[in-house]
């Protein structure tokens, strides 16, 4: 593993959002270096705690540590190289596939040299290259995800957070966005993951499964049927959201 690799420990977290409890104790170890998708369905507190790792919103208790070659990194350290993809993308309409990489080039204040490749690159295994001129407004669903995803991985961060980045996408985009996830983790990125597609968990090196603001289960998606004794993590998920929470 290389030591510039960052990984994530979040400890009893809570977050009251209004009347809604929405992270109520959750602790979790997001390992560097890997895929991890947090599973489960709406209000199971998935883009609150994405937001608290981004530094969006604030813990009402507990805390995140942030970790490089066993050493703890504060969050001005790791801000850098840290992107995160909400939900909701903010590209605009108007402007083509090049003019948002432009646009988030000169937010970022990427120098030519740094820029120029980096652009290339992703247009190359986003499969885009051939679409630069086509304004956000007329792309398909799956092109629309992956242009906002261009723009976040336009720094080369080290962790990259995704909120519920397939939603909405049809069956060979989704495929096509993960097959691109997985070469991002073969460089050594943390991408950690939101998605209310229960199958999807098996497709992570790690699975957390949340439901109410709790953590239901963690761990290898294989080794956690395993233990349940069942096929599917929707199997998995009924059981164990039907169990009674344990203060």
């Amino acid at each position: 593993m290389n030591d510039s690799a960052i990984g994530i420990e979040v400890r009893n977290l809570r977050k009251r959002l209004r009347q809604n409890q929405a992270l109520d104790g959750v602790s979790l170890q997001f390992s560097a270096g890997m895929m991890h998708g947090v599973i489960g369905p709406e209000g199971a507190g998935k883009t609150t705690l994405l937001r608290l790792l981004a530094d969006l919103l604030h813990p009402d208790a507990g805390e995140i540590v942030f970790r490089a070659g066993g050493e703890p990194l504060s969050f001005e350290t790791v801000r850098a190289g840290l992107a995160y993809m909400p939900q909701q993308q903010s590209l605009y309409p108007d402007l083509s596939v090049g003019e948002h990489l432009d646009f988030f080039r000169d937010l970022y204040q990427l120098p030519t040299t740094t820029y120029a490749p980096r652009r290339a690159e992703l247009l190359e295994i986003t499969r885009l290259k051939d679409f630069v001129d086509r304004p956000a407004g007329q792309l398909s669903g799956g092109m629309y995800k992956k242009l906002g995803l261009m723009c976040a991985l336009l720094r080369s961060p080290r962790v990259l957070l995704l909120d519920e980045p397939t939603n909405g996408v049809d069956p060979i985009s989704r495929r096509e966005f993960w097959d691109l996830l997985y070469r991002l983790v073969g460089q050594g990125i943390l991408v950690i993951l939101t998605t209310a597609y229960m199958d999807e968990a098996e497709r992570c090196a790690d699975a957390h499964v949340l439901h109410r603001g709790r953590v239901l289960a963690s761990g290898d998606p294989q080794q956690l049927l395993a233990d349940a004794g069942v096929d599917t993590f929707e199997a998995l998920f009924l059981a164990m959201a039907q169990e009674p929470a344990v203060d």
